[in-house]
């Protein structure tokens, strides 16, 4: 154990040296780091146990919801005594295990005094060590033996069939396909977790099927092959049932490949509902990246994001560029866009988004083209091919008369003359297009009230607290009885 002295003095008062107290020491013991990481994981089996004993996986989801913060406190003297002290001496899965760790310099009995070893272990709690293993592998960068350790978690997994292993083995696919990505064999799990699927879905193992639905998106879009994972969305039913993480996951998966296919107005929907479910005070990184595609997505469909989006915290940032590429998309300035792109091209093609951002040119010239119609009544085609930075006027003529058939501006060209004439803008309140506005937003309003209600959750069996037993009610009614035997006679008293 580790000692910590205090040294406190009495301050005088009046500034009399004489009258200041003798000092006093006051020791406090700190307890070893690794003692109470020991004592975390020891605590996690018994939550563990109580949750294969009472069969209620939510003792087991507690457990992993502090993986996060136990696997910063993970290190060799750990892990190599949580297997020796709650692993049977003679359990191939303590060997198998302790091949990944190395032995430490230290004595059992300094590190855990009076540990007793188990007669028997769970296989929950043999997985859950496991995985506890092979994150400390992937955290320290050895990912040879990390892609080793996993291939034998599988086999672990595979070998038994126990609900109660469902929320384990979610969290193994998990690292199982990051450990793999992490040398660059994305590719190689991808039949093995189809496998899985098919296994998780006849066993109704909505957790498991959620996790590996996502897997597999990301394996795909990895691989840039966004028709397959189209097919898998539209032949796979994600569960409704699944968490919020895993909801957040999927919706930016399905937003990325609906943007691929044009889709942009169901792109936009589906990212910015991603970005609603995701941990609002953590997972900064994730909705930095689902940030800066919905911007894109926002801009591909002639929208102007809003500018509290780019001032966020921990998003202002990573969305400087978006922000730049905005203020030209907004502007209509193609010189300005062809800037940008040339100064954030290395960071748009990191964040995959730098063939969307291309596509963003014909917006630019869009914009630019709304824009002139609004200031002047009559413009020659060769000013217009002048201001856009267009090659010539023919180009000119080409890229207005799209935008008069498209319905971006309401002009006529003269082509004898080579001149826009313009006319006059109509009244936009005596069309639909408020009433189509206010129902775009109720329509969002209705489904953020239904997803709500859907996410609520209840304590289990809370219905049955206030409806009694028939014990109970035969109990009750035998009371009642005699009650109303003695009010008999105490009427019949005379």
């Amino acid at each position: 154990m580790a000692k910590e002295t205090v040294t406190s003095a009495a301050k005088s008062s009046g500034g009399d040296k004489s009258s200041s107290t003798p000092e006093e020491e006051t020791v406090v013991e700190k307890k070893d780091p690794d003692l109470v990481t020991l004592d975390d994981i020891k605590e996690h089996s018994r939550q563990i146990e109580k949750a294969v004993h009472v069969k209620e996986i939510r003792f087991i989801s507690r457990v992993l919801r502090a993986l996060v913060t136990t696997r910063k406190k993970l290190n060799n003297n750990v892990l190599y005594w949580a297997v020796h002290n709650l692993f049977p001496v003679n359990h191939e899965s303590r060997v198998s295990i302790l091949k990944f760790i190395d032995e430490p310099m230290e004595t059992g009995e300094s590190v855990y005094k009076g540990a007793k070893v188990p007669s028997t272990i769970l296989p929950e709690f043999d997985t859950y060590i496991h995985l506890l293993v092979l994150v400390h592998l992937i955290d320290t960068n050895k990912y040879d033996n990390a892609v080793k350790c996993s291939e034998q978690l599988m086999e672990k997994v595979c070998s038994h069939s126990r609900r109660t292993l469902d929320a384990i083995a979610a969290k193994c696919y998990f690292y199982h396909s990051r450990a793999n990505e992490l040398i660059g064999q994305l590719s190689s799990v991808r039949s093995f977790f189809h496998a899985r699927l098919r296994t998780a879905t006849l066993r109704h193992n909505d957790e498991g099927t959620a996790t590996l639905i996502n897997l597999l998106l990301r394996n795909y879009l990895a691989s840039n092959l966004y028709e397959q994972a189209d097919k898998l969305v539209a032949k796979s039913t994600f569960p409704k049932t699944a968490a919020n993480n895993e909801w957040a996951r999927y919706l930016y998966y399905l937003g990325r490949i609906k943007t691929l296919q044009l889709e942009y107005t169901e792109g936009k929907k589906n990212l910015y509902e991603a970005i609603r479910k995701a941990p609002q005070q953590t997972a900064l990184g994730f909705r930095q990246t689902v940030y800066k595609l919905a911007v894109t997505v926002e801009l591909l469909l002639g929208e102007i994001p809003d500018k509290l989006t780019f001032r966020q915290p921990g998003l202002s940032k990573s969305l400087e560029p978006y922000f730049q590429l905005t203020q030209a998309v907004r502007a209509g300035n193609l010189n300005r866009f062809n800037e940008v792109l040339e100064q954030y091209g290395d960071i748009f093609r990191a964040d995959d988004t730098y063939t969307l951002i291309i596509r963003l040119r014909h917006n630019v010239i869009k914009t630019g083209i709304r824009m002139i119609n609004l200031a002047y009544s009559k413009i020659s085609l060769k000013d217009i091919a002048h201001k856009l930075t267009l090659d010539s006027a023919e180009d000119a003529e080409f890229i207005v008369a799209k935008a008069i058939r498209d319905g971006v501006i309401e002009a006529t060209i003269d082509h004898d003359q080579a001149y826009l004439q313009s006319k006059d803008n109509p009244d936009i309140y005596s069309t639909t297009e408020p009433q189509k506005a206010f129902h775009e937003r109720i329509e969002f309003c209705l489904e953020i009230y239904n997803n709500s209600v859907k996410a609520l959750r209840f304590p289990p069996k809370s219905y049955t607290e206030d409806i009694e037993t028939a014990e109970e009610r035969r109990e009750r009614e035998k009371q009642d009885l005699e009650l109303a035997e003695m009010a008999d006679d105490d009427d019949a008293f005379p």
